[in-house]
This record gives C-alpha cells, structure tokens and sequence, in this order.
C-alpha cells in the first residue's frame, strides 16, 4: 500500500480556483437579486422574460442561490486555509465531496442539454436566440461543472495534506517512544 505522503496533492490554485469561482458566480447572484439586468440577454427565454419583470419568485430564487454559493465560497476557503484545519475534518470533506458531486452533475446534465439543443437533437417549446444559447453553452452551464471540478481538486487536496499531517504526526510519536 502507497504512504499517504506519496499521493499526489492537487496544486494550491486549485482550490483557489473554486474559491474565486465560488465568489465570483455569488456577484452575478448579487446582481440580478437586486433586480440588476445585465447581462439577462445571455439566458434568454423565460428567466430573462421573468427577470425584466422583477418577478418576486425569480428575485427569491437569486437570493437563494447567492447564499449557496456564497456558503460554497466559504467552504471552498476551508479547504485552503488554515484556519479549515480546526474544523471537524470529516464533515468539511463530506461537504467539499457532497458540493463536488452536485455541481459536476448538475453542470455536465445542464451543458450536455444545452449542447443537444445547439446541436438541434432536442428543441425547444421556446426558442433560445443564438446569443443566448452560446453563452449558456460556453459560460453559464459549464461554469457549474468547472466549479465542480475545481471543489473536488480542493477538497482532495484538504483531504490528502490532511492524511499526510496525521500520517507525519502517528510516526513522530511512534519514534518518540522508541
């Protein structure tokens, strides 16, 4: 059996690469909860048709979803500093497996549907409009996955490095008793 010190550890800017996607996709989730239309076009459909109209239920779900990313931000920070080290380790990486594991799928499903659009497998009962479809094909659905994958590099390497100071830890006191 390999050491838990000769594993690989994905790089350090991997799991800042979740915590600046993580923050980043919450900004977006800033603006439009507080009704800002920028951008809109770039969904297309009824989401932009509901957002121009300040719909209440789409401004809510904007609120919710800017709170879960934002929380995916703070636990993507966890797995990276420090101060994540005197967090109960096992539900920090459930969490960073859990949250991988939904965006992976959620955005491999979202793009993969997009993409069948695109392609004219699957049509649509509303049309999206070119623009529309290609950013949601480039940038919306794919920055799930990207962020999916980016989580899980972090939460491996919280778990590997982890693995590693408790492995270097077990060995310092089996020589301290020799």
């Amino acid at each position: 059996m390999e050491a838990p010190s000769d594993r690989w550890v994905p790089p350090r800017w991997v799991a800042w690469g979740a915590v600046v996607v993580a923050f980043a996709f919450a900004g977006v989730s800033l603006a439009w909860a507080l009704g800002s239309t920028v951008g809109l076009d770039t969904l297309g459909g009824a989401i932009e048709r509901m957002a121009r109209a300040g719909d209440p239920a789409l401004l809510a779900a904007n609120a919710v979803a800017l709170v879960l990313k934002v929380m995916g931000g703070v636990l993507a920070l966890a797995l990276v500093q420090p101060w994540g080290r005197h967090l109960p380790q096992r539900p920090l990486l459930i969490l960073g497996w859990l949250g991988a594991g939904v965006l992976v799928l959620y955005g491999a499903l979202q793009t993969g549907s997009v993409a069948l659009v695109a392609a004219g497998v699957v049509e649509l009962d509303e049309p999206l409009s070119e623009r529309a479809l290609t950013w949601r094909l480039f940038l919306w659905e794919p920055w799930f996955l990207v962020w999916g994958l980016l989580l899980a590099g972090a939460t491996l390497r919280c778990q590997r490095l982890s693995s590693q100071r408790t492995s270097r830890r077990n060995r310092s006191t089996r020589d301290g008793d020799r």
